[in-house]
């Protein structure tokens, strides 16, 4: 008998019982007095629900029989709680103090699950390290209730800073989905004031307030459309495809790199690899080209490639 099996076996045979004798618990689950003793461990180490021996009763009974009720959801096996602890363990350094506290207690769990199996959690939390770029502070208020208008489907009266122009503005959006890219938080919402799906940076809210009005639901495929269709994390339908051709030795990289959803690619005989990307916003893919430098040329649309040249201009008058 399988141990998910033997649980709901010492489900039934507790249920309604003060105590029940070890003979009888041996012969239902037809199991060894080792395999009952192992079961016994489980029981305590894993499931926080230890069975133990009254003897006045003359029989075993559970400490927690309310336990039994919540413990499916933590019937991990070794695998699967390396797999949640190594989830937990990215999240926590993704974002110390957003989701890190409120998955202490499961971690606190797991640790105990991992243990009673042989494994060191403590060492699997040193061994995974997530390497951060360009990731701006957030405040925690304004993730967290960004994120609850999100799951609950209301409404969020927000200040929003523009970057570019350095105004803000007050908004009412309703919040469609959150976006984690590179490093940073995004919500991709229905603007009131505009009137059309915007993505806003949840670091350049400045005030939030949640609002009792049932957010306004985008069709998911029009959302996609309208949010995946450039590049990056611009919105809006692709206006232009760009085609830059990477030097052989930028290839080796690029050539399993998807840079977009709908990017096309191809290696030449001499090595070199060409991509092509739609995009609706050129100011990320830009920012990106210049990053890689000589590797890289663009060799169309004739507007992108005239406004490469101007950028490089522009920081060649910094030298």
């Amino acid at each position: 008998m399988a141990e998910i099996d033997r649980y709901y076996a010492y489900q039934s045979l507790f249920t309604g019982r003060t105590a029940v004798p070890k003979s009888e618990i041996l012969k239902k689950l037809e199991i060894s007095s080792a395999t009952f003793k192992r079961d016994l461990a489980m029981f305590r180490d894993r499931l926080n629900t230890p069975i133990l021996y009254d003897r006045d009763l003359g029989g075993y009974k559970l400490e927690n029989p309310e336990g039994l009720q919540q413990l499916p959801g933590m019937w991990f096996s070794q695998e699967e709680a390396l797999a949640l602890m190594t989830i937990q363990t990215m999240i926590g350094q993704l974002e110390p103090g957003l989701l890190g506290p409120k998955l202490k207690p499961l971690q606190t769990r797991l640790n105990k699950i991992l243990e009673t199996q042989g494994a060191n959690a403590n060492v699997l939390a040193e061994r995974i390290r997530v390497v951060h770029a360009g990731k701006r502070r957030m405040p925690l208020k304004s993730f967290e209730l960004v994120a609850k208008a999100t799951v609950d489907r209301k409404q969020i009266e927000i200040v929003h800073l523009n970057r570019q122009t350095g105004e803000s503005i007050k908004r009412i959006i309703s919040p469609q989905q959150l976006i984690h890219y590179r490093d940073n938080w995004y919500v991709d919402a229905w603007c009131h004031l505009r009137g059309g799906i915007r993505s806003f940076s949840i670091d350049a809210i400045e005030n939030t307030m949640l609002l009792d009005k049932d957010a306004k639901d985008i069709d998911r495929e029009q959302l996609l459309k309208q949010m995946q269709s450039g590049y990056g994390i611009f919105g809006g339908q692709a206006k232009a495809t760009a085609e830059l051709k990477f030097t052989t030795e930028r290839a080796r990289w690029v050539q399993h790199e998807e840079w977009h959803p709908d990017q096309k690619g191809t290696l030449h005989k001499d090595g070199s690899y060409t991509l092509e990307v739609p995009y609706s916003d050129e100011r990320e893919l830009i920012g990106d080209i210049l990053r890689i430098g000589s590797d890289v040329k663009v060799m169309g649309p004739a507007t992108l490639v005239k406004q490469v040249k101007e950028a490089i201009q522009k920081m060649l008058k910094h030298y």
